[in-house]
């Protein structure tokens, strides 16, 4: 069966993820060390997963469970390429799908803003997401689980 993991500390899009699993007849599990707390959904196809806190506990939880079959929302560069180093999917939740051909340059990528940041250069997280942005989640949620779907035997 197909299972879609939340990153689910500081993922924005957790609704959306509900209403597409919720449509697809999908297990959700929102994994999350418990900072910020999370409210059940109230269904009961979506587990919630309280990990320890420290670096990586959720991360690692996500990453030592996910199988070829399932899919991960998470703006994580590192834990989308743990993912799919185990044959899994992940998407980003402004909507970018993660493959073996954009990973790298991502991590890459994610390393000079770190650098930059200790810099002093460059700062700030995360913008909010746009409605665009939500919209562009969904196609790209929908178009990975629809083929993982497809895809079973």
């Amino acid at each position: 069966m197909t299972t879609i993991y939340v990153d689910g500390d500081a993922c924005p899009v957790r609704e959306e993820v509900y209403r597409v699993a919720d449509r697809l007849g999908l297990a959700v599990v929102v994994v999350s060390n418990g900072s910020r707390p999370i409210r059940p959904p109230g269904r009961a196809n979506v587990a919630m997963v309280t990990v320890a806190a420290g670096a990586d506990v959720a991360d690692d939880y996500i990453a030592e469970r996910i199988t070829a079959a399932d899919c991960c929302v998470t703006s994580d560069i590192p834990l989308a390429a743990r993912c799919l180093a185990r044959g899994g999917r992940a998407i980003a939740p402004g909507g970018h799908i993660w493959t073996a051909d954009n990973i790298g340059s991502a991590l890459a990528g994610r390393e000079l803003s770190r650098h930059l940041r200790e810099l002093g250069v460059a700062g700030g997280g995360p913008k909010p997401l746009s409605k665009a942005e939500r919209s562009k989640f969904l196609s790209g949620l929908d178009l990975v689980v629809s083929g993982l779907l497809r895809a079973r035997p």
